[in-house]
């Protein structure tokens, strides 16, 4: 790790053409702070990146209701997740990089800030992040926690680096029994499976009321491809290609509904674009709407929807009747669902979702997500499925009812972290 750091920062300088937010306070990853230092006391929480932000940001609003004036030292691994996290301090709070996992640099972090505790979000999990915490009598709690079973057996082939890692947590505590299971097989100490944060998350009402807005004035359903990953846009508009070429009934052609698509990492929006027109598309971007997408028929036949904005996913939810989840349809293991079907979104997802599988399956089970077999049977699934009118869609009852039925877990979490943050 100490000489892979050159390696990290010429990846940084790389990254930070595309996302400026990763040239910002390069040093703070190796330890090196300008803030003065404090006397401690912190609640350290770690999200490593967007999603992770997101349930951070459920867990702190009940965790500060239970312990008010409770300072937290934010981190972050990506732009995304330190730009989000912003939006979550309050007064006497610290936001920072995560620190490199060497000794030195964890060492220097943990002198600076003197965290009496850190709460680590799903699966971010360092070994020298570990073993210095426990040198400095840091108790290190995992939370929200999920393990798919591609990743057990990775960390398996590194078990002599990772089962004294995963050991050396004060506690786990998980979001399913299949994710306690496999963390303890990889030497983790589960004491309790809370279900998932991300359930207990309220959508921006205000962006559902500007979504719903802008709905009354389409004349056709909205189909999303929501965090689109590399290799998915071109197998959606190869699909939209192959109905646009050869058209089926009024229903399952592809002009009977708007198309949206929202790529997963911002750096990658302007290549999409660029593939959209390529192909021989017109392109309507967000960051160009006033107000709201033009929906006009005289101009709109060929022209596809790109959401190219961060924090407005409830906006993209709101003003769509389903939505094909990215991820999914590669090889890449699916993206989180939650959002989409809270916000009343069905989902239609392809067949990897195993790094949100419990959450897949339930959804699936419960009729606010189907599942099949590639991107051409996705598209036209979401075509049959908003045929139907929204109050004979029973697929949109069926996203409020699972929503509300696996909410709490924010509460118990909280409960089971008070030992951690009782002071002397």
């Amino acid at each position: 790790m100490w000489f892979l750091q050159p390696l990290l920062r010429r990846k940084l300088h790389r990254r930070g053409r595309e996302e400026a937010g990763y040239l910002q306070a390069i040093e703070e990853r190796f330890g090196y702070y300008t803030q003065a230092s404090t006397e401690g006391g912190y609640v350290w929480v770690h999200a490593v990146s967007l999603g992770e932000t997101h349930a951070a940001g459920v867990l702190l609003q009940v965790l500060r209701a239970a312990q008010p004036g409770i300072r937290i030292l934010l981190t972050h691994g990506t732009a995304t997740g330190r730009a989000q996290g912003v939006s979550l301090l309050q007064d006497g709070d610290e936001q920072v990089w995560q620190p490199w996992d060497t000794p030195a640099a964890v060492q220097r972090f943990l002198v600076h800030f003197k965290p009496r505790v850190g709460i680590i979000l799903e699966t971010e999990l360092w070994p020298n992040w570990v073993a210095q915490c426990n040198q400095a009598q840091v108790p290190l709690v995992l939370v929200n926690a999920r393990m798919s079973e591609k990743s057990m057996h990775q960390a398996q082939r590194l078990a002599w680096l990772s089962r004294p890692a995963y050991q050396g947590l004060s506690t786990v505590l998980a979001q399913t029994q299949a994710d306690a299971d496999r963390l303890q097989t990889l030497g983790a100490k589960v004491d309790a499976v809370l279900g998932n944060l991300k359930f207990d998350a309220r959508p921006d009402a205000s962006q559902l009321a500007q979504a719903h807005a802008w709905k009354e004035t389409l004349n056709r359903p909205v189909v999303l491809l929501t965090s689109s990953r590399e290799g998915e846009e071109a197998m959606w508009l190869d699909t939209l290609q192959a109905l646009k070429d050869i058209p089926r009934d009024h229903q399952d052609h592809i002009h009977a509904v708007h198309w949206l698509l929202v790529p997963r990492h911002p750096q990658r929006f302007d290549e999409v674009a660029a593939l959209m027109v390529e192909r021989g598309w017109k392109v309507s971007r967000r960051s160009q709407w006033v107000d709201g997408p033009v929906a006009d028929n005289s101009v709109d036949a060929n022209t596809l929807w790109l959401g190219d904005s961060l924090g407005e996913m409830a906006l993209y939810y709101g003003l769509s009747d389903a939505a094909l989840l990215g991820g999914s349809f590669a090889p890449l293991g699916g993206q989180n669902l939650i959002e989409s079907t809270a916000c009343g979104c069905p989902v239609i997802m392809g067949p990897h979702t195993f790094n949100f599988a419990e959450a897949a399956q339930l959804a699936e089970d419960a009729g606010a997500a189907l599942r099949v077999e590639d991107m051409a049977q996705a598209v036209t699934t979401a075509l049959q499925m908003v045929s139907f009118s929204p109050h004979e869609n029973v697929h949109i009852e069926a996203c409020k009812v699972f929503s509300q039925a696996h909410r709490g877990a924010a509460q118990r979490t909280v409960q089971a972290l008070l030992p951690y943050l009782k002071t002397d």
